[in-house]
């Protein structure tokens, strides 16, 4: 009997180690946002924003981006993918490039921006984290604030100077 418990703690273990290793070679969940946006000023030269960028992911458009816009994807595991439709001035046919970017496993949110990306530039110039901006709530006043027990307004004592 004790030994038919020890195997069977043993076969957990050991499936719970296999689900655990499947997980890491899946990878994780990545939030991959994309910014046709001009990089100014990057060693003393801009790399301006495409004229419209339309962003497929495993087959379906997840974006469609004119200058100064972001779209975002999720992406689980480390090698993300896109097909990017690269409109570059106004009129011109649209160019398609496959991209694939080997995403961080520390960070979930990433902001990948297109035209530096494509001008191959280093990783630096390109790859931002992604920190959501933090709102404050106004605070609304309490009008029981001061009147110990609430009972000023029932009892008509409110500025009776009581």
């Amino acid at each position: 009997m004790k030994s038919r418990q020890i195997v069977f703690s043993l076969l957990l273990v050991a499936v719970l180690v296999a689900i655990a290793g499947c997980m890491l070679v899946i990878g994780r969940g990545h939030t991959v946002y994309f910014d046709n946006k001009t990089l100014e000023g990057y060693q003393g030269q801009d790399y301006k924003a495409f004229e419209r960028v339309v962003v497929k992911v495993k087959g379906e458009e997840v974006a469609k981006l004119g200058k100064r816009e972001r779209g975002m994807s999720i992406w689980i595991g480390q090698n993300f993918q896109m097909t990017l439709e690269i409109t570059e001035n106004k009129g011109d046919e649209p160019v398609v490039k496959e991209v694939s970017i080997k995403l961080p496993y520390s960070v979930d949110g990433i902001v990948v921006n297109l035209p530096a990306y494509l001008a191959g530039l280093p990783e630096e110039a390109w790859y931002t984290e992604f920190v959501p901006a933090v709102t404050e709530e106004p605070v609304e006043e309490d009008p029981t604030i001061g009147d110990d027990f609430g009972l000023g307004d029932e009892l008509g004592l409110e500025g009776d100077g009581l």
